[in-house]
């Protein structure tokens, strides 16, 4: 929801997944420009991929449905928005635009669409395709000038009065959670899904997808991912579940706080690691738990 440091284009399978930063890495394309391999070899690593993709999709078909039931994700949605909004009422979100002085402009929306990190730019102009009179159509030049950036030019001041009254409106409200899905919800639950995990550890990935969106760089998901994964093993490679989870915890709890606005962990040491020492694989209510300090309880 707050990313720091990345502009994001795209979302696909973490097999395949493409990240764009505001500073853009160097295209993998581009570096092995010169230093083809030969056909039959390509072949092969593209064969090869293909079938652990295939084995890794096969795995996550076998996992029960998780944090995709209707009920778990209603409950994600909660223990988010209390991390976020400090609140169990995860739909008050719809409304909220504000600039939290975080360096990504406004932050708005049920999942904290930020007009500096291209995904609130990407949902308007995905409404507005289907819904062109809509009152947030008129910002669309300004919202592209300020892609990337913390800029409200072109935003104010009128800016923040139009996506409340927008998020009024049905059509609205149902585009934010099909974004919220398609970029953050349903990669995470997949990848955790194909690491073997559970409901707890699909959570656990969730909400690192939402605070630190979905890049490989050293503060993206696939980037705390990949560190977790050089130190401790996940199900689908014969590790401890348990153990993993702790591990993931560990990297994020240590990517937080290196950034001043994500220092307070409590969301991590107050509520999932709770729910992993009480070895609640499966989330299953009733929780208590703690975010910055207030308590916060799901029958």
């Amino acid at each position: 929801m707050k990313r720091a440091g990345f502009l994001l284009l795209a979302v696909v399978p973490v097999l395949v997944t493409t990240a764009v930063y505001c500073a853009l890495p160097e295209h993998p394309a581009r570096a092995d420009a010169g230093t083809s391999a030969p056909a039959s070899r390509q072949a092969t690593g593209r064969s090869g991929a293909t079938a652990e993709r295939g084995t890794d999709d096969r795995r996550a078909a076998a996992v029960p449905a998780g944090l995709a039931a209707p009920r778990k994700k209603e409950l994600a949605q909660q223990l988010v928005a209390s991390a976020e909004n400090s609140t169990l009422d995860w739909r008050e979100a719809y409304a909220y635009v504000e600039d939290i002085g975080d360096g990504q402009g406004y932050t708005a929306g049920v999942i904290g669409f930020c007009t500096g990190t291209h995904d609130l730019l990407t949902l308007v102009e995905s409404y507005t395709r289907k819904h062109p009179d809509n009152g947030l159509a008129r910002y669309l030049p300004a919202l592209r000038r300020v892609d990337g950036s913390d800029s409200h030019e072109g935003l104010d001041p009128g800016f923040p009065a139009a996506w409340r009254h927008e998020a009024t409106v049905p059509a609205f409200r149902a585009a934010q959670d099909a974004e919220r899905d398609r970029v953050y919800f349903d990669p995470a639950v997949r990848q955790a899904r194909r690491d073997g995990l559970g409901t707890l550890g699909q959570f656990i990935y969730y909400d690192a997808m939402v605070m630190h969106g979905p890049g490989t760089g050293d503060y993206g998901f696939y980037g705390l991912r990949d560190r977790a994964l050089r130190e401790a093993d996940p199900p689908s490679k014969g590790g401890d579940e348990e153990a993993y989870l702790d591990t993931f915890l560990d990297v994020r709890r240590a990517a937080m706080r290196s950034r001043d606005a994500h220092r307070d962990t409590t969301r991590i040491d107050t509520a999932q690691r709770v729910f992993l020492r009480e070895g609640n694989l499966a989330l299953d209510t009733p929780l208590v738990w703690k975010v910055y300090g207030e308590t916060y309880r799901v029958p």
